[in-house]
């Protein structure tokens, strides 16, 4: 998805091209791509025999949807657990800890 939101209207030889070193093989990709369209994450269509694949969710909308599929799966949808093991997993930096402290805070003033 990443190579898809970067360059929307892609070929599968054209994501291969940016799997990164060694590049993915050419059935393996077009194997990703179909999943990814299965799942409703990216569509393509024909343009001279060549399959053109665009991303159909956004970034941040993929990532809430997967984040709810992991707090369900991992952690019976309690996200304090999911935020605690990554907290004590990655060891925030110290701004990271202040971001966290802020939004927090925030929360709080919005009960209020």
């Amino acid at each position: 998805m990443e190579i898809l939101w970067k360059r929307p209207n892609a070929t599968v030889s054209e994501v291969v091209g940016h799997t990164g070193t060694p590049p993915l093989s050419y059935s393996t990709v077009l194997t990703m791509l179909r999943i990814l369209e299965r799942k409703g994450y990216a569509a393509h269509h024909e343009v001279n025999r060549a399959y053109v694949y665009r991303p159909v969710i956004a970034r941040d909308e993929a990532a809430n949807k997967d984040v709810g599929h992991v707090l369900k799966r991992f952690f019976a949808g309690k996200p304090l657990d999911l935020a605690m093991r990554l907290v004590e997993r990655d060891r925030p930096l110290p701004e990271e800890l202040r971001q966290l402290r802020a939004l927090i805070e925030r929360y709080e003033e919005d009960r209020r």
